[in-house]
């Protein structure tokens, strides 16, 4: 037999409290002493209290919750953003509700019908690689939902942005590059029709030609951003006549893939060939040589994220899109020391890590 829900009025019988003060207790209301609040929590916690919140819904029109809908889930970035989220959200009592679009445009487009129809309040998405159109996103704005995009940002007007400075990112990789000695330089970057990637070349390309260098086509491949993307990117820019000394890297997943394809093909990083990878992961302080790399502000980022689509939804007849880009640098560890002829300060290298 389904036992009976326990209701605001238990707990105000249980506590000696009316049950509005017991409403305005677990919804946060000032009007409450913090004693007060302790004492209808803990009431609620030992009677087994589950709030109604499809009844709150209809009274308030606000169902609370925000859809956050990333391309991948089992990677360093993504788990810090969706981490940073979830804390933001907590401290302004709204849940979550997480899905994965597997890099699949279709998926995406089915998770944000789905979260559409749950009544969110807002969402927040990073595109996947395969998305290319913005017609579902213009449907979503035209129903008045709210949405933030971050990271991956499509090429589409009206819509918050928080993205961090890729091209910016990239600069400074490949500037350190050229600094430590290195003039034959390489970029397996990712699909130039998604933001991050044509911006990440972008930076990489406007230093080789400010240098005086020589942008050479068969040193710049493109593919995706995952570890088997590096794997080929590295493979196709070996069979080049001539083998680069240093490689740009996307992602650190994109690395990730290059180590494995160096050590495939016999080539000592970062001795044969030097790395650099865009973005860092925990695995990185276990490699035999840590890569050093452009750090991404990645909890400020989901952060942020949170914060712009909760004033869009808490302002949304007056509402502005917002678009920020949040500042990268560069941390160098093991790899990318330089050429031996060339002098590294003695404090980079006894740190480790350093950042620029």
């Amino acid at each position: 037999m389904k036992k009976n829900q326990v209701t605001l009025d238990d707990i105000a019988a249980k506590v000696s409290v009316s049950k509005v003060t017991v409403s305005k207790a677990l919804r946060g209301h000032p009007d409450i002493s913090v004693e007060t609040v302790k004492k209808i929590k803990k009431a609620a916690r030992e009677l087994g209290y589950v709030p109604n919140y499809m009844a709150r819904n209809l009274s308030s029109r606000r169902s609370n919750t925000i859809g956050v809908i990333v391309p991948k889930i089992a990677h360093f970035f993504f788990a810090a953003v969706i981490e940073a989220i979830y804390d933001a959200a907590f401290e302004q009592n709204y849940e979550i509700i997480l899905t994965v679009s597997q890099e699949n445009s279709e998926r995406e487009w089915k998770h944000i019908q789905s979260m559409l129809s749950m009544r969110v309040d807002g969402l927040i998405v990073s595109v996947s690689e395969q998305t290319t159109d913005q017609t579902d996103f213009k449907r979503v704005k035209d129903m008045g939902v709210p949405l933030t995009f971050m990271d991956r940002v499509p090429a589409v007007e009206g819509f918050n942005t928080v993205v961090v400075d890729d091209e910016g990112g990239a600069r400074l990789a490949t500037e350190h590059a050229i600094r430590v000695g290195y003039r034959k330089l390489a970029h397996v970057g990712g699909y130039q029709h998604i933001n991050i990637g044509a911006a990440r070349y972008s930076g990489f390309r406007q230093v080789i030609l400010e240098s005086g260098l020589e942008l050479r086509p068969e040193w710049t491949v493109f593919g995706g951003f995952g570890e088997e993307d590096g794997y080929r990117g590295f493979i196709k820019l070996m069979e080049a006549p001539e083998r680069p000394e240093f490689v740009l890297a996307a992602t650190f997943p994109v690395a990730l893939g290059i180590m494995r394809a160096a050590k495939d093909l016999g080539v000592r990083i970062p001795d044969d060939v030097d790395l650099i990878g865009f973005g860092n992961s925990l695995v990185n302080r276990f490699l035999a040589t840590p890569l050093s790399y452009v750090e991404q502000p990645a909890a400020e980022l989901g952060r942020r994220a949170f914060e712009l689509t909760l004033e869009n939804i808490r302002q949304a007849d007056h509402f502005k899109p917002q678009h920020i880009k949040l500042p990268t640098r560069l941390v160098l560890c093991e790899s990318c020391r330089g050429n031996a002829s060339v002098k590294i300060p003695a404090d980079l290298r006894a740190a480790g890590t350093a950042m620029i």
